[in-house]
């Protein structure tokens, strides 16, 4: 199984950045992309940021300009930096990795999330 662990989250006031970090680990053969999303209570869940193994990154309208997805040198990490936080960005954050175990099996993992506060 892949798992994914997410941290960084916490509580910030409006203006102010945050840093989250993903980690994926196990049976990974090829990891396709990874993104993060956002999640708020009777909300639904929504695209913040996607990277592929190619480095082409997307971004939801939202964010543009505020937030920033990058790959690290350590394994299967990704990072999203979050700047100039604004209330609207409050949410859970869950990380999302889509690739393969192996030759032909496919894995669409998630993490718990990690819980972004961004006061006014």
């Amino acid at each position: 199984q892949v798992q994914l662990v997410e941290s960084g989250g916490g509580l910030v006031q409006a203006g102010g950045r945050l840093t989250l970090t993903c980690d994926a680990s196990g049976s990974i053969y090829r990891l396709i992309a990874m993104g993060w999303y956002r999640q708020a209570p009777g909300n639904q869940r929504e695209l913040v940021a996607v990277t592929t193994s190619g480095g082409s990154t997307n971004y939801a309208d939202s964010v543009k300009g505020r937030f920033t997805i990058s790959r690290g040198d350590a394994q299967n990490t990704v990072y999203l930096q979050m700047n100039s936080l604004k209330p609207e960005d409050t949410g859970v954050y869950l990380c999302n990795a889509r690739g393969y175990t192996n030759m032909v099996l496919q894995f669409d993992s998630w993490g718990q999330g990690t819980q972004v506060t961004v006061s006014s």
